[in-house]
């Protein structure tokens, strides 16, 4: 008995998924330290603290977000800077 050949995907390419996820909430930062705790409450996630690389930017494990090193910081909602290095 012969095989059939597979059937094409019939998802549109608008809703099939991608190999990416959505691209991650950029935060800028002054300080090469920060703490993440999402946006808080129990909505968040558990605090971690953060290194930004080499490169100036860190993303978050655990939340879409992506904290980059900037001279202009704008204070974001379950970010918290560190500017004394501890």
């Amino acid at each position: 008995m012969a095989r059939k050949a597979p059937v094409p995907s019939t998802v549109p390419a608008s809703t099939a998924p991608t190999p990416m996820g959505p691209e991650p909430e950029i935060v800028n930062v002054a300080s090469h330290r920060v703490a993440c705790d999402g946006v808080g409450g129990a909505l968040g996630h558990p605090k971690v603290f953060l290194e930004l690389g080499t490169d100036g930017q860190v993303d978050c494990p655990y939340c879409d977000r992506r904290f980059v090193l900037t001279t202009k910081s704008a204070h974001a909602p379950g970010v918290y800077e560190d500017s004394h290095g501890h």
